[in-house]
């Protein structure tokens, strides 16, 4: 039985590959488009135009994502702020502990 190569996608690679997606879709809906003088299958057409939306409607909440994930950011650092200014010890403590856990598993690679 082969084994599966498991990979982490973070939320940017995520949507950088959602915008990938969404270039190519509109380079293939304009490849697609009827050039002056061609006549385009009413089926065709068809498909394309519910492309079209389906392409929109994903740039739309995309740009809803994004602007949530950054809303969401600056709250949390805002957060961050507010506690590492009300417990600036507790936050260096913190920062040790993190910094002591990463640098063992570093090392031990």
């Amino acid at each position: 039985m082969a084994k599966k190569k498991v990979t982490k996608v973070t939320a940017d690679q995520l949507i950088d590959d959602l915008h990938t997606v969404i270039r190519d879709a509109e380079s293939l809906l304009g490849a697609t488009a009827a050039r002056s003088g061609e006549v385009i299958g009413e089926k065709i057409q068809e498909v394309r135009t519910r492309a079209e939306e389906s392409v929109r409607q994903a740039k739309d909440r995309l740009a809803g994502i994004e602007q949530d994930a950054m809303e969401r950011a600056q709250e949390l650092a805002g957060d961050t702020n507010e506690f590492v200014r009300g417990n600036p010890w507790q936050a260096v403590g913190i920062a040790a502990g993190v910094g002591l856990l990463l640098g063992l598993l570093v090392s031990r690679r």
